[in-house]
């Protein structure tokens, strides 16, 4: 018996508690696997599901607006207000700009300016005294031309009228001098009638006496001869009347020769008279030139009035822009001027970062097929694991980053890969980070937005 115990009893023993052991341990193994199975799945299917309602990309980045500060004249640096970092409100001084230059422009410019303002006052009186004496001498040199000229024009028209009267008084005197010598004519040949009818009545008064005419006969005689005695008288009469008109028409052509010797006379007075007033007016006209003068010398005063103020608003403008001064409230950033350092227009000094933040978020162009704005975005922020903020999404950009790159791919030339496209997307936080958190331009933005 003794030699069949360890043959028998002990080996049984140690390999059934060996395979106890092992048993257990798949057991455990199972179960542990089983769990991480059901866990991984459970993990897969949220995943799946939360993917199905979010959007997220590690390509965003918080944004700010950046000022940069830069002169606007150049100068020496007298004084630096700020340090890097420094929170300014706005309007306050960050850097001055030794001014002592342009305060002596400002006062050459003012200077300027005034003697510019009393020469168009002097300019203004000489106007004002040679404008008013010009105008009473013209107005009276041309009334004087005028008066001249109208006595001239009378004159003509007198001298005319004169010559016309005299031309008609000739006239008269040839018309009555033909009557006369008519009538001198009607009288020789009534005298001649007279003389025959005399003679006829002598020799009818011989013969009645011997009976050798009639006493009819005798008595026609006589009355031939007294008729013809009678047109003799009557034709003298008529002589002696057109003896008077002829002497009457020529005292009238007389009197018409005096009187166009008179208004001729008139006349060359008139003439020198016209003469002078049209020198008279020549002589204002200078004075109304030298008015002329005048007024443009006053004018050129003004208009240089007028560019020395431009020239003096210039220079108050330089000299205000001696003391540079913060455009927008923020911090301070990359200052990189300093206390005597000579400054040139347009050199960058430093930078003002705004508070105010926003996140750009670069997601591609497959993941905006659902997104809108509006929607709310949880914000994660590398700098602060474990820390999430609220926002949503303000807008998307209406084209792609390349598009609007430095040098945008053109597609329509050489081979064509198409490659998914990136798309900037604004996100702004619902409510003003906490200013525990530094949030600066640049830093890294993992943003999820809920799109289902």
């Amino acid at each position: 018996m003794s030699e069949e115990q360890p043959v028998i009893v002990a080996p049984p023993l140690v390999e059934a508690n060996g395979n106890g052991k092992a048993g257990v341990h798949r057991k455990r193994a199972l179960t542990v696997l089983l769990v991480l199975g059901v866990v991984g799945i459970g993990l897969g299917v949220w995943y799946w599901l939360n993917a199905q309602h979010y959007e997220s990309t590690d390509d965003a980045f918080i944004e700010a607006h950046v000022v940069q500060i830069s002169p606007r004249v150049p100068g020496q640096v007298v004084k630096v207000a700020v340090e890097d970092n420094q929170m300014v409100p706005q309007g306050q001084l960050l850097v001055e700009i030794d001014p002592r230059d342009y305060e002596a422009r400002l006062e050459q410019a003012k200077g300027a300016l005034e003697a510019a303002q009393a020469r168009l006052a002097g300019a203004d009186v000489n106007v004002g005294l040679m404008g008013t004496t010009s105008t009473g001498d013209v107005s009276v040199a041309t009334e004087g031309v005028k008066m001249a000229e109208s006595a001239v024009e009378a004159a003509k028209a007198n001298v005319a009228a004169a010559k016309s009267r005299y031309e008609q008084a000739k006239s008269s005197v040839a018309t009555a001098q033909a009557g006369l010598e008519q009538t001198r004519a009607e009288v020789v040949a009534t005298q001649a009638e007279a003389t025959r009818t005399a003679d006829d009545l002598k020799r009818y008064e011989q013969l009645i006496q011997s009976g050798s005419v009639t006493r009819q006969q005798y008595d026609a005689a006589v009355t031939a001869a007294t008729t013809a005695k009678a047109k003799l008288d009557s034709a003298s009469k008529h002589v002696e009347v057109a003896q008077a008109q002829v002497d009457e028409a020529n005292a009238a052509l007389h009197t018409a020769g005096a009187n166009v010797a008179a208004y001729e006379a008139l006349l060359a007075q008139s003439l020198p008279a016209v003469a002078q007033a049209q020198a008279k007016l020549v002589q204002v006209s200078v004075t109304t030139q030298r008015v002329a003068v005048s007024q443009s010398q006053r004018d050129s005063a003004a208009a240089d009035i007028q560019q020395l103020k431009g020239t003096l608003e210039q220079a108050q403008l330089q000299l205000s822009y001696t003391k540079i001064a913060a455009p927008t409230s923020g911090r301070i950033t990359k200052k990189s001027v300093e206390s005597g350092s000579f400054v040139v227009t347009g050199q960058p000094l430093l930078a003002i970062v705004e508070p105010n933040v926003w996140i750009t978020a670069n997601f591609k162009e497959t993941q905006l097929t659902h997104m809108r704005p509006g929607q709310a975005v949880n914000i994660k922020i590398d700098a602060y694991p474990g820390v999430k903020f609220a926002g949503h999404v303000d807008s998307v950009q209406s084209g792609t980053g390349a598009r609007f790159s430095l040098l945008p791919p053109e597609n329509a030339t050489g081979n064509y890969v198409k490659i998914v496209q990136r798309v900037p997307v604004k996100i702004v936080f619902d409510q003003v980070p906490d200013k525990q958190y530094t949030l600066a331009p640049g830093m890294s933005v993992v943003p999820e937005v809920r799109v289902k």
